[in-house]
């Protein structure tokens, strides 16, 4: 399954992500620190959402309440949900 989520409070201004049975197949972002973005997304892919969700939930990106990665966990939540 394919997911497209549009995050806020942060520099990234989409996430587009592949689900197969609760495992992360891709992701990928739009915008943002691109090195670091980059990085996130070759660890997370192959693991299970749920773990990923666990480990990102909560990040935050300097003053700001929420991150890229933080952005990411509530991408996965929304397209696990839609998985069922």
């Amino acid at each position: 399954m394919t997911y497209t989520y549009s995050p806020t409070g942060v520099c990234s201004s989409r996430i587009d992500l592949e689900l197969e049975d609760g495992v992360i197949r891709s992701v990928a972002f739009t915008g943002g620190c691109n090195g670091n973005l980059q990085g996130i997304c070759r660890l997370v892919t192959g693991m299970k959402a749920k773990d990923a969700i666990h480990r990102l939930a909560g990040i935050q990106c300097g003053h700001k309440p929420t991150s890229c990665p933080d952005q990411l966990t509530k991408a996965l939540t929304a397209a696990l949900a839609e998985e069922k």
